[in-house]
């Protein structure tokens, strides 16, 4: 079985199942699954349908790790780097910044912040435009979330995050990421943005709702957003989500040819769609 993939990520993938083309290493990246209860709802962005990667899917807020998320100097609340190291199965420095980047990122693109003055505490208004002021110097890169948690005094909750998956994009793909997925629960007193950016809308939605989006095609997921969907959906609560044992295994859709046809198999065969042709996947 599996997808048919289009005819320029075909060529592509049979190229390098051949040896004739190296693969694009993929970058590390984060993504965080927002959640908040009464229903059990999860936080959606649809990409613009100009951007470069998974464009007009309904994504999570997340992105590729800044070389400064691994920066010693970020003020830390929660299982240290080391433990993360362990939880993710990568090493010390690594995993300090994909733990980073996760809280980066979710501020970056909902505005939600997951920090706070102290281990037991978090801020509860980034609606303000000092705020504001700071969201846009971190997504300029002009200032690094070091800076930004030092000016504040605040310090990143690690212990707000949660892991839960591991994907890697297939290798036939000239966009390619190493990505770990967190899922969080929305802080008592925050809330979420119409930040603009890369995002054309954000929406909160019940798992099962946007899957049957999907499935009646008048939304784009990617299989790794369908299946982390799927798997959010057998819960009623967060604290459900959040007390739930889980065991992080990667996932990496890979091609292979079929009756002369490249299609791409997804582990489990994972629902999902891919891309038009001349868009990129995850």
């Amino acid at each position: 079985m599996g997808v048919p993939l289009p005819d320029r990520l075909g060529e592509r993938a049979r190229e390098i199942l051949a040896g004739r083309l190296a693969p694009v290493p993929a970058r590390d990246a984060a993504t965080v699954v927002l959640l908040r209860d009464d229903p059990l709802e999860v936080y959606l962005l649809r990409r613009q349908a100009t951007m470069a990667f998974a464009a007009g899917a309904y994504v999570f807020p997340g992105g590729s790790v800044d070389p400064r998320d691994a920066d010693q100097a970020v003020a830390w609340a929660g299982p240290s780097p080391a433990e993360w190291g362990e939880v993710l199965r990568t090493g010390e420095s690594t995993a300090r910044g994909l733990v980073c980047a996760a809280v980066r990122e979710t501020f970056e693109e909902s505005g939600v912040l997951l920090a706070g003055p102290g281990p037991g505490t978090v801020v509860t208004d980034t609606t303000g435009d000092d705020w504001e002021a700071d969201r846009l110097a971190l997504i300029a890169r002009t200032l690094s979330f070091a800076e930004f948690l030092d000016r504040r005094e605040l310090v990143l909750r690690s212990d707000l995050l949660k892991a839960w998956g591991h994907w890697i994009t297939p290798v036939m793909e000239t966009r390619r990421f190493d990505t770990r997925f967190f899922v969080a629960a929305l802080p008592s007193g925050q809330r979420t943005r119409d930040v603009g950016g890369e995002a054309s809308e954000v929406a909160w939605m019940r798992p099962g709702d946007a899957l049957a989006a999907a499935r009646e095609r008048t939304a784009f997921l990617m299989p790794p957003t369908f299946r982390t969907l799927t798997e959010i959906a057998a819960f009623e609560t967060i604290g459900d989500v959040l007390s739930c044992s889980r065991s992080i295994t990667t996932i990496v859709p890979a091609p292979a040819e079929v009756d002369g046809r490249m299609v791409l198999v997804i582990p489990e065969e994972i629902p999902g769609r891919l891309p038009e042709p001349g868009r990129a996947g995850a």
